[in-house]
């Protein structure tokens, strides 16, 4: 383990994790604590120590007057740094989220605590009273939370410190990055902490805003993984320090390691980008309820729409809802209509359900640019032609070199440009011809924002085109008669709301083979929907999807709850989560077979599959990530809710033996993917 040592048996002894890959060695090893160190040597500090005759990384989590190992113990090598950057409770999440996902602390560890910077920890302390020691001595207003049922109540028992949890359903055109400012100032005004989690810098920058302006800047960290190394571990230890009480930041500020926290809230839980993609695959949202259960603290999941997940917390009666009454809902949403709402439409535009921007779409859009309001436009997918596919036999067009999808990135030139091009290997297939039928002619299978942005521009001369998506997204434009094309979660906010907004391509949403197509479609729908003028002088939504789809309707009637009840019905018939429990399992067929074969897997685990992933699908190889060409697999294992402790735990043992056989071929554990299929 480490070399030994003849030191007298008085010197005390750290526990220590050493920050080690193999998932055999997730455990703590004793080491003596030599006299120079004694007093740096607590736990949660940084140290090194010798093991398997190389330095390693680790972290010491206790410390204990004598060892119960019967050899010799090796000395710690040295305390990196005095601050104890691990506490108690984040030391308590790390194992819980291990534990939860099948993974191994060293690999949780690696999120939740940024990597150290030497000459920002040498700074000097302020010496000023810390905002948590210094509650403010004003009352916050918060009356905006009358509007919602109970939601008055709520507020009043954050401000008890007490610990209510709910799930918060916000109204179209709210200021919803105000009203979680008010829930975070409420808690910080109490003495205690506030965990604010959002998707996306756009969302950051609002919230921590609208935190700043309520309870004071000197009150508020922001942290996101776009920061550089010195300014993220500077705004870190603040909140190690106690020097702020509240904090907002992207996926991983769910481990911030503030003090006595009272609150996490997350908002818009449904969004992808809450999915960890490094081992061990954590949501963003699970770990904070994983949080919430270890300290007790107040929990609020907010959103226009309502994930499955969110609504199994409101069902089984752990949080409660959080809404506005229905009357309320009607005043504040825009005029939502879909294709064909009746046999009138229909008649009046007989072309509306094959045409792509329907009659009553450039209505609603000339409508609002006569009156000085912009209009937003979502498109599903960003580019010019992001999808191809041969004119004659709808073959879909695939590159001759390393058979990509083709695409059209802009519109076709003399000089080549636009050409048909390879979204894999990035080549240009000037002379595409379809491998079936050898027809030349493509045909476009999805249109793309800059296509839209350009057929709209012709069609309103004169009148601005802003477009919103991949490396150019917009934060908001300004007020004034313009369109806006927009990808889907690109859409900027606009002074006043918008006039109309138009959502196209309702199938290539819905059509998605995906579980939760459905219930993604309705939030993409209901945060660009939310965009939109409401009350007296409100705007119009006109979705191009037809009318009688149950995702639509509950869009045109604003119920994101009822639809959240209907999938999750959907999902504990057909047993996905979060009606159940779920480990994907993806390897080589031999790999995930052994892993599987020598597992004890718990009562009742149906085993689906081998079944192969698509293409370019990236497993963990060599210690980073990289692609495992041939035969790729996954094997499904399924299991009841009240067996997903036993089955993760199964899991991790049967790695832990694995390793320890010293097995290198790539096998990756997720549990509960996003993505099933």
């Amino acid at each position: 383990m480490s070399a030994v040592s003849t030191a007298a048996p008085e010197l005390p002894v750290a526990r220590v994790l050493p920050l080690l890959p193999l998932p055999h060695l997730d455990r703590e090893f004793d080491y003596l604590v030599p006299e120079q160190f004694d007093a740096d040597a607590q736990p949660g500090v940084r140290v090194r120590v010798r093991f398997a005759g190389r330095l390693v990384d680790g972290y010491i989590i206790e410390r204990v007057a004598t060892s119960d190992h019967p050899g010799k113990l090796g000395f710690l090598d040295r305390v990196v740094s005095a601050e104890q950057v691990l506490t108690p409770e984040i030391a308590a999440l790390v194992t819980a989220v291990a534990q939860r996902y099948a993974g191994t602390r060293a690999d949780v560890l690696r999120l939740a605590v940024p990597p150290r910077h030497a000459k920002v920890e040498a700074e000097p302390v302020p010496e000023t009273p810390t905002a948590i020691d210094t509650p403010a001595a004003v009352e916050i207003e918060a009356s905006g939370w009358e509007a919602y049922t109970h939601g008055g109540a709520f507020v009043e028992a954050l401000r008890s410190e007490r610990h209510p949890r709910a799930v918060w359903q916000a109204l179209p055109g709210e200021d919803w990055p105000t009203r979680l400012a008010e829930l975070a100032a409420v808690t910080a005004a109490s003495g205690r902490s506030a965990v604010i989690v959002v998707p996306d810098q756009r969302d950051l920058d609002r919230v921590a805003g609208a935190c700043e302006s309520i309870a004071g800047a000197d009150a508020v960290v922001a942290l996101s993984a776009g920061l550089g190394p010195a300014k993220r571990y500077r705004r870190w230890l603040a909140a190690l320090r106690r020097d702020v009480s509240i904090v907002v930041g992207t996926r991983s500020s769910v481990f911030a390691p503030v003090r006595n926290l009272g609150l996490v809230a997350m908002w818009d839980d449904g969004d992808d980008g809450y999915a960890e993609p490094r081992s061990p695959y954590p949501h963003a949202r699970e770990v904070a309820l994983l949080r919430a259960h270890g300290t007790g603290c107040a929990v609020v999941l907010a959103g226009h729409a309502r994930s499955a997940e969110s609504e199994a917390l409101v069902d089984s009666g752990w949080a409660h809802d959080l809404v506005a009454p229905r009357d309320t809902v009607r005043a504040r949403q825009p005029h939502i209509v879909a294709l064909a709402d009746s046999d009138h439409a229909l008649a009046r535009d007989p072309g509306a359900r094959a045409a792509r921007l329907p009659a009553i779409a450039f209505d609603a859009a000339r409508s609002a640019l006569k009156n000085g309001l912009g209009v937003l436009v979502q498109v599903p997918r960003g580019g010019y032609v992001p999808s191809l596919a041969c004119g004659k036999c709808r073959n879909p067009a695939r590159c001759r070199r390393c058979n990509g999808p083709l695409s059209l990135p802009s519109a076709p030139g003399a000089d080549g440009a636009g050409s048909p091009t390879c979204r894999w290997c990035g080549i240009a297939d000037t002379n595409h011809k379809c491998t079936v039928c050898g027809s030349r002619t493509l045909r476009a299978v999805v249109i793309g924002a800059h296509r839209t942005a350009e057929e709209l521009g012709r069609a309103f001369p004169g009148v601005p085109v802003h477009t919103s998506g991949g490396t150019a997204v917009l934060n908001s434009v300004a007020a004034g008669a313009s369109l806006v094309i927009s990808t889907v979660g690109a859409e900027p906010s606009t002074p006043g709301g918008y006039g109309a907004a138009l959502l196209l391509d309702g199938w290539a949403l819905l059509g998605r083979a995906d579980l939760r197509a459905a219930e993604e479609t309705l939030r993409r729908w209901m945060t660009a929907g939310a965009l939109v003028r409401s009350g007296t002088d409100g705007g119009r939504v006109v979705v191009v999807a037809e009318s009688e789809i149950p995702t639509v309707q509950a869009l045109v009637r604003w119920d994101p709850v009822g639809h959240a009840r209907s999938q999750l019905d959907e999902r504990v018939e057909v047993r996905f989560p979060p009606a159940v429990h779920v480990a994907a399992v993806d390897g080589t067929t031999a790999a995930i077979t052994a892993l599987v074969e020598s597992t004890a897997l718990p009562d009742g685990t149906e085993v689906l599959g081998p079944v192969e992933l698509p293409e370019g699908q990236r497993l963990p190889a060599g210690g980073g990530e990289d692609r495992l060409p041939g035969d790729v697999q996954r094997i499904l294992l399924r299991v009841p809710r009240r067996a997903g402790g036993a089955l993760a735990k199964s899991l991790a043992d049967s790695q832990a033996a694995s390793s320890a056989r010293k097995n290198t071929e790539a096998v990756r554990v997720q549990f509960d993917p996003i993505r099933i299929g």
